[in-house]
């Protein structure tokens, strides 16, 4: 298991984020993690899934950060399904 930042924003928040993040996180838990610094902050809250977007597609809620091949500050952008 690897840490290492990607560079985030919650569509819809004006803030880039620096997010550190481990190699064997689910898509799941890196959107949790993006949220965390903008829902509730600058972004309504929504009862809705969150998603994790990489190269302008949606990644699977399962896959992990390596089998995503994402690397070290990368961009990804969080937003509501």
């Amino acid at each position: 298991m690897a840490l290492f930042p990607l560079q985030a924003n919650f569509r819809g928040d004006f803030v880039v984020l620096l997010i550190p993040v481990d190699d064997g996180d689910d898509m799941s838990i890196v959107a949790d993690k993006v949220a965390q610094h903008a829902v509730g902050l600058r972004v309504a809250e929504q009862k809705a899934p969150k998603c994790v977007y990489y190269n302008g597609r949606e990644l699977p809620s399962t896959m992990t950060v390596a089998q995503s091949g994402i690397q070290p500050m990368d961009w990804i952008e969080v937003a509501y399904v």
